[in-house]
């Protein structure tokens, strides 16, 4: 049966045909859908976990039960979750563990473009990698198969390409997961890694890896397709099909389990080859290898280090090799240079008050310190807000701010958050800043959802992965936990009370959170009514362009409000930010309209 599917769609349903029966991640592009996929799926259990490192910890306590688990993030994510990783590498596992690492080259929505296959060898770990939907099918059978058989956690590296381009998968019909014993079987020496139980599992990783550099030798998606001797081409992952394109001709090794490298079948395709050259986004993994092994191979020479490969860009490093790539075909499509759209909130964004509020502090009161954090709020950074100052990663916000605070930064400082993130890694430094005596104002822009990834569920919303009701942790009993006693919740829209607020938290010398709570306008809302300008009253000062509404538009030396984006009195920011009173519910300007267009007639 052949099926249409993206990666991600193919990693579920090859986790699912595997056995798998626990799945546990959080959301980040892209990775994201994947396990919004296996929550379908019967027999699974799925969860939203609070953020990577939990996620892990549930992979491994699965997999020491017996069970097949699936542990998938986002590359920075691995770095959340990079200490229970190497945890699960020394002791080992009983039932199967893949942990799927997104890697995000050209950083489509990520903050760094890190190169997750460091991550096998440093954690002595196999990798495999996919090159398209059939084997990200077929691969995911396998990796669980090569956990169990030694013993070990499987690194399973995809890219945004791979994740989110659709190719054919051809399914056997019928299949079913067959059930699996499950059960904890004690093993102190093997699971608890005390100095004395910790030393012996070193020495068994070292073998474990020899065994696996062994078995890749006849790894069954590792191969070599003989083209001419001229040229040799190893590569693995989507980079394969781009040198495939450009180099029809060429001899190629695909390696779909990169790590440990094979390499008495690398020895046996150079000595088929003239040349060997490297095709492999971002960093020269493969390439460092050979070069281990002391064969002589190029690649980083010829083609980027940096930004997401393309058949363009392996097309373009051709000629430096000397060698005259394949030609476009005809009606091949060629990069078109598309007019530049600036990132922006959408327009009712329950984040754009908040943000003007700080824009507007930090005019009156120069110095005010705006830290930043990831989310849809990070787009504040841009025009004509430009409110964040920081952002680095995922509940840097909080800590950062304490450290501005503790080094003698005598600007008011505000750290900025979202609610997923501060679910996911905000509260530990919260607690820093109570338990070290901080002063530090906290906004927790809570708009009820995992927005920037897809509208997911996480702790706050009582939402589980499955879309059911579950238990929901409230932000303000959490911080109020942690020992804050000036937490605060405010309507998202009352511009005036989160402008009040925010002015009040950071005069006063104790920790202070402020909850910024209104619903993201696209998770399921129904929008109001349309705002309107009124023309006649509209004097052309545009102060309501500095909210970066899309819906706001400049026409001539005024402003109108586009109908088809204006969430209407939903949102209403605009409203209060007018300083002529111009704008207004459309039906009210619509009569105003006719009684003006009356009186003319008459």
């Amino acid at each position: 049966m052949k099926k249409l599917l993206s990666g991600n769609e193919a990693v579920a349903l090859g986790a699912y045909h595997a056995g798998v029966t626990v799945a546990a991640a959080y959301p980040g592009t892209p990775s994201t859908e994947i396990l919004e996929n296996l929550a379908r799926f019967d027999g699974i259990y799925a969860e939203w976990s609070t953020n990577e490192k939990v996620a892990m910890e549930v992979g491994m306590g699965a997999a020491y039960g017996g069970a097949r688990a699936l542990v998938s993030m986002k590359h920075v994510g691995l770095n959340v979750a990079s200490d229970p990783f190497f945890g699960a590498s020394v002791t080992g596992i009983n039932g199967g563990l893949v942990v799927l690492s997104a890697d995000d080259p050209g950083m489509h929505s990520s903050q760094n473009e890190q190169d997750n296959r460091h991550y096998a060898k440093f954690a002595k770990v196999p990798m495999l990698e996919p090159a398209d939907s059939q084997e990200a099918y077929e691969l995911m059978s396998l990796a669980f198969q090569v956990s169990e058989d030694f013993d070990t956690p499987v690194l399973f590296r995809t890219t945004t390409r791979i994740s989110h381009c659709k190719s054919v998968v051809d399914v056997p019909e019928g299949l079913q997961p067959q059930p699996r014993p499950i059960g904890f079987k004690r093993d102190r020496q093997k699971y608890v890694m005390v100095p004395s139980h910790a030393r012996p599992r070193h020495a068994i990783m070292e073998e474990r890896l020899a065994k696996l550099a062994a078995y890749s030798e006849s790894f069954p998606h590792n191969k070599m397709i003989a083209g001419e001797r001229r040229l040799g081409i190893v590569s693995s992952g989507v980079a394969f099909q781009y040198a495939r394109e450009v180099f029809p001709d060429a001899s190629f090794l695909k390696l779909a389990m990169p790590y440990p490298l094979p390499e008495k079948l690398v020895r046996r395709f150079r000595r088929q080859v003239d040349q060997i050259v490297v095709v492999e986004e971002l960093d020269p993994f493969i390439e460092e290898g050979l070069r281990a092994m002391g064969i002589k191979a190029d690649g980083k020479r010829y083609f980027p280090i940096t930004g997401e490969l393309s058949v363009e860009t392996v097309r373009k490093g051709a000629p430096t090799l000397r060698l005259a790539p394949a030609p476009s075909r005809p009606g091949e499509a060629t990069a078109v240079k598309l007019p530049a759209r600036p990132p922006r909130l959408c327009p009712g964004c329950p984040h754009t008050a908040a943000n003007y509020a700080l824009k507007r502090l930090s005019l009156k009161a120069p110095g005010l310190v705006v830290t930043g954090d990831i989310g849809c709020y990070t787009l504040a950074v841009y025009p004509p807000l430009q409110t964040l100052d920081t952002t680095a990663c995922m509940g840097a916000s909080i800590g950062q701010a304490l450290g501005l605070e503790k080094a003698g930064v005598q600007s008011r400082i505000v750290a900025v958050i979202g609610d997923s993130t501060f679910m996911h890694s905000g509260i530990t430094p919260l607690v820093d800043v109570v338990y070290n005596q901080g002063k530090t104002t906290v906004i927790i822009l809570d708009n009820g959802t995992t927005a920037m990834t897809g509208h997911q569920g996480h702790p706050a919303t009582g939402v589980s992965a499955r879309g059911e009701q579950a238990q929901r942790v409230p932000l303000e009993d959490i911080c109020r936990g942690a020992g804050v006693k000036d937490v605060n919740v405010v309507d998202a829209f009352d511009l005036p009370l989160i402008e009040s607020t925010i002015r009040r938290c950071t005069e006063t010398a104790a920790p202070s959170v402020i909850i910024v709570r209104g619903d993201c306008v696209l998770n399921g809302k129904v929008f109001g009514t349309a705002l309107a300008v009124d023309a006649d009253i509209c004097n052309g000062c545009r102060s309501c362009l500095r909210l970066g509404c899309a819906a706001l538009v400049k026409e001539g030396k005024k402003v109108r409000i586009d109908a088809t984006l204006c969430v209407g009195e939903i949102c209403g920011v605009c409203v209060l930010v007018c300083p002529q009173k111009a704008i207004q519910m459309k039906h009210k300007a619509g009569a105003r309209e006719d009684a003006k267009n009356a009186k003319h007639e008459a």
